[in-house]
């Protein structure tokens, strides 16, 4: 009885105790809150924050929606950056001077954005942003690609693969390999035909049964489709994106089924690379004997390299 009393005036004292906290008008929270306001007021005077307000739309950069080119057709968005006026006034007061590298700035969504386009293929990422692809179309070339995997591995880079569906059902555990690297999964057809000459029944067919055989194997749903030999029409893409896939072709070839010497492939890459460049890429031997040279190039020059979700995606990146 006495054991029941002590818990039933504990009870009520924390309940007593937490009505106060909440109700008082000088509770921790509240102080904190009022320190913080006379902090702002106290900054709003303060002749850098000034400077720091005047100075600080200079700065800025708007952000781009998502659009339909004439020519690239659809095209992401990109973010635009806005300057933190706090944060950079915190970094500048303790400098005590203005200093444009002390700036914090945070990015700015686009009103547009890829998703909400029309169904239209993808041919490059932003013209504006410092990265690019490797699209790696596989139906065929095992041993080549148990070379590249590990060079992928090496340098840290994340690749899309477009799967071949067929292929998948027969190589399994090298759909696994790739998957365990950390790479995008895509769909390449079922069997690799010319999808621009199907029926819709068949284009429907040829992309269902790849999604199901990449999720039976992998339990994956790919996001993006690369038709083979980059062949397709109107509604190759509609039935695409019904399945909520959008249509991935490239803008820079290695044209490496021709088995060129790899100098010849390497510098037919690094020539037309630019920002936002998807490079088209199977598992042939010149491209692996490449693979590792063009990573350490491109980063030279400044390029991330990514998978197609991380060149499609709107953030700008921190290294620009």
């Amino acid at each position: 009885m006495k054991r029941t009393i002590v818990r039933v005036s504990v009870f009520f004292f924390l309940l007593l105790m937490s009505y106060q906290m909440m109700n008082r008008p000088y509770s921790q929270h509240y102080i904190d809150a009022m320190k913080k306001d006379a902090v702002t007021v106290a900054a709003q005077k303060d002749e850098l924050y000034q400077e720091l307000l005047q100075k600080a739309p200079e700065y800025e950069v708007k952000a781009q929606n998502a659009k339909i080119d004439r020519i690239w057709k659809a095209m992401p968005g990109y973010n635009g950056l806005k300057v933190n006026i706090e944060k950079s006034y915190k970094k500048m007061k303790r400098a005590g001077a203005f200093d444009e590298k002390l700036l914090v700035y945070d990015q700015v969504k686009p009103d547009v954005h890829l998703d909400s386009l029309k169904p239209e293929p993808i041919y490059r990422g932003h013209p504006d942003k410092p990265m690019v692809s490797f699209i790696i179309n596989v139906a065929w070339g095992n041993e080549y690609l148990q070379e590249m995997l590990p060079v992928l591995q090496k340098h840290r880079v994340k690749a899309t693969f477009f799967l071949e569906g067929r292929w998948v059902k027969h190589h399994p555990e090298l759909a696994k390999a790739i998957q365990n690297g950390g790479h995008e999964i895509g769909n390449h057809s079922y069997n690799h035909p010319d999808m621009s000459k199907l029926t819709r029944e068949r284009i429907s067919e040829q992309l269902r049964k790849t999604n199901e055989q990449i999720d039976e194997t992998l339990g994956v749903k790919p996001k993006w489709f690369a038709p083979p030999s980059g062949s397709f029409r109107k509604e190759v893409v509609d039935q695409a994106h019904k399945m909520g896939m959008g249509t991935i072709l490239w803008t820079v070839d290695t044209i490496d089924w021709q088995k060129p010497q790899p100098a010849v492939l390497q510098q037919r890459v690094l020539s037309k690379v630019h920002n936002g460049a998807m490079i088209l890429m199977h598992p042939t031997d010149p491209t692996a004997k490449s693979l590792a040279v063009l990573i350490q190039n491109l980063h030279e020059k400044g390029y991330q390299i990514g998978t197609v979700s991380q060149l499609m995606n709107e953030k700008r990146l921190v290294e620009e």
